[in-house]
């Protein structure tokens, strides 16, 4: 990043720029000026729209009454995306039953519309998924999702015909599911992992780098379950606050098997063998 393209960001008396983590998808800043911090998103050799979805997001998490980054700008600096946000400051562990709370606040947020999707596709750094509105949410989430993940996987190598065929049998198993299931369109955070969500110097839970849409609400829950970052405790504070349905542990497994698709589909085998195992759970 060079001293002309820093002057061409919309921030006043830049003191100090500084790379920071900001996950496997955009280069991160921290950005230091004389009246306040900024954090910073660069994707570089691409479009603004490239975060229009991101910031469309934060705004309708914060519309819905959830701590979230505020948006200052979306831009484009010599063939760079850019989104230039709020920084929050992260203070010690809070309780599980706020973030709980928090959640279960953003899922109780419906589209106005009554239908599932969004005003912008799913903008993933190897991937891109359609989200216009549809009533259904098999097709949301297991034509345009599931079944894309599964071609590019299979066009990338990445499988062998036994794995393929497996993933139809849980297909078939899923769309069985979801058909007896009634999903409601639920304002999700759509990337809902331990590293998405934080606790602020005063206590109140924040999240960020959203990839939001209308979905039924187990999606979000269900990719807490992957990786970890939530307590036992969240979880029993969120049914209380908001129940999920009968057989939402089942389903939850078909939210797991998505996310350990995206991650096959970008870093390869080391992801190979959570995706097995989750589709045989789904079997058995």
């Amino acid at each position: 990043m060079n001293n002309k393209w820093i002057d061409e960001l919309p921030v006043v008396q830049i003191e100090n720029i500084k790379a920071v983590s900001g996950g496997d998808v955009n280069d991160a800043y921290e950005v230091d000026s004389a009246q306040q911090k900024y954090f910073l998103l660069v994707q570089p050799n691409t479009g603004e729209e490239f975060f229009h979805a991101e910031a469309a997001g934060l705004k309708d998490l914060q519309k819905a009454g959830i701590t979230v980054p505020e948006v200052y700008q979306v831009g484009e600096i010599d063939g760079d995306a850019y989104l230039l946000i709020s920084f929050l400051q992260e203070g010690a562990r809070g309780d599980d039953r706020d973030l709980a709370q928090t959640i279960a606040k953003m899922h109780q947020t419906y589209s106005e519309n009554g239908q599932f999707g969004y005003d912008y596709p799913h903008q993933g750094g190897d991937t891109t998924f359609s989200n216009d509105w549809t009533d259904s949410w098999i097709e949301l989430f297991v034509e345009r999702r599931l079944d894309k993940l599964r071609d590019d996987i299979i066009q990338a190598n990445k499988w062998s015909q036994q794995q393929a065929e497996t993933y139809e049998q849980v297909r078939a198993v899923i769309v069985d599911e979801l058909a007896q299931h009634q999903s409601k369109p639920s304002l999700l955070h759509g990337d809902l992992w331990g590293g998405n969500h934080m606790f602020l110097t005063n206590g109140e839970p924040a999240l960020f780098d959203p990839a939001s849409f209308y979905g039924d609400r187990e999606f979000d829950i269900g990719m807490t379950t992957g990786f970890g970052g939530y307590s036992q405790s969240f979880y029993e504070a969120y049914q209380d606050i908001f129940p999920m349905a009968p057989g939402f542990e089942k389903r939850l497994a078909f939210y797991r098997l998505y996310l350990f698709m995206v991650h096959l589909h970008k870093f390869g085998g080391i992801y190979e063998q959570s995706v097995d195992q989750t589709m045989r759970d789904i079997l058995s």
